[in-house]
Parts: C-alpha cells; sequence; structure tokens
C-alpha cells in the first residue's frame, strides 16, 4: 500500500475529479493528530487548502494516490491514522508478500485477512463463502471515529485491488455493503465500487462470485517489487481483464478432454450456448484455439520432459491424430521439435 513521492513530471490535477474530498479532508485530520502540517503534501499534489472547507468538493484518483503515498511516508503509517496504532512503512507489502506462495485466491485471501489481524485488532477481516458468493467482510472492533468511512473504503478496495493483481484478473463486485450511512457524496461509490452498494448495511462487505476464489496465484516476488513502487493504483485504478471463463474453459480442457472436442461439447459442459462460449472468451482477450493450444502445450512439455514415452504416444494423449501433426504443432509452440525439446532439457 504504497506510493513513490510524485516528480517534477507528475499530472496529479489530470483526469476526472470524482474521489470526494471527504478523504483528503481524514488524511489532513491524521496530519493534524501528529501536530504537523498537510500543506506541503496538498500543494505537491495540487489541491487548494481551501477545497479542504468545500464538503462538495472532488479531487482526481492520480491526486489521491499520491497525497496518500506522500502521507504514509510523512506519518510513517500505512493505515493514515485510522487505528489506534500505526501500521509501519511496509505493512501492507508484508501482507501481499505472505499471500503470494498462495496456490489460490481463496487461500490468498484467507491469509490476508488472518495476518491483517496481526497489524492491528481495531478491525477484523475475513472471507465468507455461501452458495456461490464470496463475502470479503470487514468487521470494526473499536469506534473508528472521523476515520470510519476513509478506513473501510480502504482497506476493502485496497483487498480486492490485492486480489485482482494476484490473478491478473478483473473481479466484478455484485453487490458492497457498507454499515453506515449513506454521506453526502454517495454518487461516487458508483466510481469507488462495482455494482450496488448498500449503506446502513447490517456488515461491512464485498460480494462477488466465489468461482474466482479458485483462480491461481500469477504473480512472484519480481511481479511484486514492481507492484510496490506503486501498490495505489490498485485502489484507485479499475482492472480491465476478467478471466474467469477463461480460467475455466483451461481446467475443463485440461481435466476434461473428453469434454473438448468441439465447441458444442465444451460449452455444454460449461451450462453455455457456443456462441455465449465464443463471445465471452474474446471479451476476456482470448480464443478457445488459443486456450486448446496452450493446455496441449503444455501437456505435451510435461509428457516430453517427465516420461520416455514414443512421440506417436505423447500426440495421442496431447490430442492429435497423427505425430507429423503433432510435430509440426510442437515446433510451432516452441521452435524446437519435440525430440530436440527433450534432449535439451
Amino acid at each position: 500500500m504504497v506510493s513513490p513521492s510524485p516528480t517534477s513530471e507528475s499530472t496529479p490535477a489530470q483526469g476526472r475529479a470524482e474521489t470526494p474530498i471527504a478523504f483528503i479532508q481524514a488524511i489532513a485530520t491524521a496530519y493534524a493528530q501528529r501536530s504537523l502540517r498537510v500543506d506541503d503534501a496538498l500543494k505537491k499534489v495540487q489541491i487548494e487548502p481551501k477545497l479542504l472547507k468545500k464538503n462538495s468538493a472532488r479531487v482526481t484518483a492520480m491526486q489521491m494516490e499520491l497525497i496518500s503515498g506522500i502521507a504514509m511516508q510523512e506519518l510513517d503509517d500505512e493505515g493514515l491514522g485510522w487505528f489506534s496504532r500505526r501500521l509501519p512503512w511496509g505493512s501492507y507489502g508484508m501482507l501481499v508478500r505472505a499471500s503470494l506462495t498462495s496456490p489460490s485466491l481463496g487461500v490468498a485471501l484467507a491469509r490476508w485477512c488472518r495476518h491483517h489481524g496481526l497489524l492491528t485488532d481495531d478491525i477484523h477481516l475475513s472471507l465468507i463463502e455461501r452458495n456461490g458468493v464470496a463475502s470479503l467482510q470487514l468487521d470494526e472492533t473499536r469506534d473508528l471515529g472521523v476515520f470510519r468511512e476513509f478506513c473501510v473504503v480502504s482497506v476493502l478496495r485496497n483487498a480486492l485491488g490485492v486480489a485482482c493483481w494476484l490473478t491478473d484478473s478483473r473481479i466484478p463486485l455484485t453487490a458492497t455493503h457498507l454499515r453506515f450511512a449513506p454521506p453526502a457524496h454517495a454518487d461516487s461509490y458508483r466510481v469507488l465500487f462495482d455494482g450496488p452498494t448498500h449503506f446502513n448495511a447490517p456488515v461491512n462487505c464485498l460480494q462477488f462470485d466465489a468461482g474466482y476464489l479458485a483462480l491461481p496465484v500469477r504473480r512472484d516476488e519480481a511481479a511484486l517489487q514492481q507492484m510496490l513502487q506503486r501498490a495505489l493504483l490498485l485502489t484507485v485504478r479499475p482492472y480491465r481483464r476478467d478471466r474467469l471463463l477463461v480460467e475455466k474453459v483451461r481446467q475443463t480442457l485440461a481435466q476434461h478432454p473428453e469434454h473438448s472436442r468441439n465447441a458444442d461439447d465444451l460449452a455444454a459442459w460449461l451450462n453455455m450456448s457456443a456462441r455465449t462460449l465464443h463471445r465471452q472468451l474474446q471479451e476476456e482477450g482470448a480464443s478457445l484455439q488459443q486456450l486448446k493450444d496452450s493446455v496441449r502445450e503444455q501437456r505435451a512439455r510435461a509428457l516430453l520432459l517427465r516420461t520416455n514415452k514414443p512421440l506417436k504416444q505423447v500426440a495421442a494423449e496431447v490430442g492429435f491424430s497423427n505425430e507429423k501433426s503433432f510435430i509440426r504443432a510442437f515446433k510451432t509452440w516452441t521452435g524446437k521439435a519435440p525430440e530436440t525439446f527433450r534432449q535439451s532439457a
């Protein structure tokens, strides 16, 4: 949950001003509680101090990102005053690292929730799955005071952003539930969260299709180091890819090859029409043929490297009717003939 200091090339005021000034007011309050002035931080991100007194004002997503990063460094608190004790610089990076080795998003989010409790006990995060719906729930264990809205919104959006980053997917929300009353800037929530937002709810939570919990974690330590340079982008900019169907198709092709002979069989197995299958895959930036080739290539590589099976048998197990077609396809995939690949490994 870190961010770089703005440079002379930054243009934080560009973009649509849709982030409520209430969040900047909360940051100013955090400065005041530490007997520090927020004026220099405001100046760096081109926010006029007088806007703090105008409750209807809005700032851009970039301004919000940059001033949050500046405040976290100057206050040495990635919680920005929300909690009864500071979260030192690097706290949220530690949470991401703890989830990075998880085999699936469900495991990663469960770890995130559990480890967040080590940072603070002022809130409690939990992941609940029920009737095909996943809920990322935030319970307040103490009065968060003037930081309540800022804290709840930021923690939930950060967790969702990390989930999207870990899986390289856009995870659309089916609903957002918040315990507090609708603020004066409630219209901003159409930008802050996907789907409908319900205020005065029994709990604070984000809800989404539980199918996303099965997505594999796709990031590594190198990607983490790059992400931590501007992690707040995860909370203020929508992730553009939704790979849920891609993963379902990939898993089906790998685990149930008998249902992948043609699009009609595969679509029937997935309870949709072939036309819908092709359309949704296209929307996710993939095609059925690409996924078939990807799964076949992975299977072929594994058989060539881990077994001594002859090429004719490998070709048949991968799904080719003859050895020549398999050799031609493998050369297209890897630039090498199968035997050359096996010998050079």
